[in-house]
């Protein structure tokens, strides 16, 4: 954190304006148990028994007590994934409006919108349970999947890719370009991988973010034509191109169409830079998006609020985030 204040925009008599992000985390970041610490808070079961009855899906056990490979599956995981976020979002110190952005990476750009307040929580886990049954039944077409490609030239790896007929389905910044297509694409990326680069196969049940994943998107649109287009109180980027979002039926828009189109978290994360954050909270289940953070916003100082002992760290960043200091106290 030592020199931070030196790369935040300076406001108007020598201010010093701080920046905070919310960011909220993808696919592939649940691990069996990893809510159990944070339904001890008061009122925190009790809302995720709510939300449990309103989608239809037990997140509670999926959340405690669920195998690994009970977690993995689409339809489970994504509803878990934006309800932990929110459940994190609701344990923060208030003022929760704090952050000047808000952004998620893949189904977690649904936890942010509703951070933001253009879906309820309800509203929300309606649309990522509907999200998350359909693309469990694209999945299940064809086999397909989805492999990390760590290295190599940027603009090498993706031509590499697209001669494989693969999608870079996530551009994640940090040299991480992530390749989805079907099994025997992602084999073939295996045993000839781009120069200087090494290829990781994730643990998803399907090619996200590619053409794959069209039979999903009609019905998601239909439940999007019911949902009221409210602006959100605090940007949102857009997934599509870093874009700093609060019109209501664009986000919604944005949020039906992400399902096959690749996520530019490198263009989110170069909006941040822009935009002078000085530091970024990634809520539960945290860790990936700070990972990339580090790498690729190395003046932000980063917070992964992975259990409750987490949050006096986040009550501290907060507190020396979402203020204006005079240029003197910059240090």
């Amino acid at each position: 954190m030592h020199g931070l204040r030196s790369h935040a925009a300076i406001g108007p008599c020598g201010t010093v304006e701080n920046v905070l992000a919310i960011v909220c985390p993808g696919q592939g970041s649940q691990t069996p148990g990893f809510l159990s610490a944070w339904l001890e808070l008061p009122g925190l079961r009790d809302r995720l028994e709510t939300w449990s009855e309103a989608v239809g899906i037990d997140l509670v056990a999926h959340g405690t007590t669920s195998d690994e490979e009970t977690i993995k599956d689409t339809a489970v995981a994504q509803p878990l994934i934006v309800a932990a976020g929110l459940l994190t979002y609701a344990a923060l110190p208030t003022p929760a409006a704090a952050p000047g952005l808000l952004a998620g990476h893949s189904v977690g750009e649904i936890t942010a919108t509703a951070a933001a307040g253009a879906l309820t929580e309800t509203e929300a886990l309606t649309f990522v349970a509907t999200r998350a049954r359909g693309m469990a039944a694209a999945s299940a077409v064809t086999p397909t999947g989805m492999s990390a490609v760590l290295g190599g030239d940027p603009d090498e790896v993706v031509a590499a890719l697209e001669s494989m007929g693969l999608t870079p389905a996530n551009r994640n910044g940090a040299g991480q370009i992530v390749a989805a297509g079907t099994l025997e694409q992602l084999a073939a990326l295996a045993a000839n991988p781009p120069a200087r680069a090494r290829v990781i196969p994730l643990k998803v049940a399907g090619a996200f973010h590619t053409a794959h994943m069209a039979p999903a998107v009609p019905g998601l649109a239909d439940l999007a034509a019911t949902l009221p287009a409210r602006a959100a109180g605090i940007p949102v980027l857009s997934n599509r191109d870093g874009a700093a979002l609060t019109d209501g039926s664009e986000i919604l828009n944005r949020l039906v169409s992400q399902v096959t189109n690749p996520v530019r978290w490198d263009a989110c994360m170069d909006a941040m830079v822009a935009a002078g954050v000085t530091a970024l909270i990634e809520l539960a289940p945290a860790g990936t998006l700070v990972g990339l953070a580090k790498r690729g916003m190395k003046a932000v100082a980063t917070l992964a609020v992975k259990t409750p002992d987490d949050l006096d760290a986040a009550t501290r960043l907060m507190r020396d985030h979402t203020s204006t200091t005079t240029e003197g106290d910059a240090r």
